[in-house]
């Protein structure tokens, strides 16, 4: 299975980006707590040069509590500050503002020596799509300003907005990149909702999805759904497959003649984990990333 999205906003996105990062004073780069490698461009570093940056790991709410401990340890490692936080919910705002402003402290310092007043920060907000940008900018402002979805692409243009009289952001659409090398990364951007459904074989990602929830969630899968044993194996594709019928027959996913229909009991699989409803989960770990490195 491929998986490739790059709608022609994304193109402009990026040249739109890199004309305006000469105004930006700290970047402040959100991604998806359950997947924050996924979820991560990695032509953003490519594109923002050495300017300051704020990683936020949104969603944080819906993540594994220990997983994303690891890695706020991780980012750390790499030089980055990393920040989790539950943009729906409004949390951690203050923070992330003290946390920009702390960034930028040397020259705002300097800036006092010299006798100027410093001017409101100018934040760049970036991110792939339906990673939480318009939520969280929103929160910030303390109003509605940017449209918000729950399918990707909402943004389609940029536009300043300002948060009280100390900072400005520039919201940008989500971009992704032209080509996943890794299909894995395109799977878990696909199983948390950040490509659109509408291009997506949806049975193969609720697949390896139901398959990494065995491995690693599995009394929760159980719980949820009400399934009496779990594989041994969770690399024997038959019997994955047969946890995914069990799931369908739980919430009444039949065909004619009581055949599980596989399509709708995926769409249910994907739609409950991207709601939270299977439990906090991640889909990656610091050390699955590692191990996936070639060597």
């Amino acid at each position: 299975m491929t998986i490739q999205w790059f709608p022609g906003h994304m193109t402009r996105a990026r040249r739109q980006i890199q004309d305006k990062l000469k105004l930006i004073d700290v970047v402040i780069e959100l991604l998806d707590a359950r997947i924050p490698i996924s979820s991560r461009n990695p032509m953003i570093d490519e594109i923002l040069q050495n300017k300051p940056r704020l990683v936020l790991l949104n969603k944080h709410d819906l993540a594994d509590p220990e997983a994303t401990a690891s890695w706020v340890a991780y980012f750390a490692e790499q030089g980055l500050e990393a920040l989790p936080v539950d943009a729906a919910n409004g949390n951690q705002m203050k923070e992330i503002m003290a946390r920009s402003k702390q960034l930028l402290s040397v020259k705002i310092e300097a800036q006092l020596r010299k006798g100027i007043k410093p001017r409101a920060i100018r934040a760049l907000i970036v991110g792939i799509p339906n990673v939480g940008k318009s939520t969280l900018i929103n929160r910030l402002a303390g109003r509605k300003i940017a449209a918000t979805g729950d399918k990707p692409g909402v943004t389609k243009g940029q536009q300043w907005i300002k948060v009280g009289t100390e900072m400005e952001l520039l919201d940008t659409p989500g971009i992704l990149w032209p080509k996943f090398e890794d299909q894995q990364v395109g799977i878990r951007l696909a199983a948390t909702g950040a490509i659109k459904e509408e291009i997506l074989n949806t049975v193969d990602i609720a697949f390896y999805t139901v398959r990494y929830l065995v491995t690693h969630y599995g009394a929760g899968l159980q719980e949820r759904f009400g399934i009496e044993k779990l594989p041994d194996d969770p690399s024997d594709t038959d019997a994955i497959v047969e946890v995914m019928e069990a799931i369908g027959r739980k919430r009444g996913a039949l065909m004619s003649g009581g055949r599980v229909d596989l399509e709708k009991a995926s769409l249910t699989i994907l739609r409950e984990l991207r709601a939270g409803k299977l439990g906090r989960i991640s889909l990656e770990t610091p050390d699955d990333y590692q191990a996936e490195q070639p060597l």
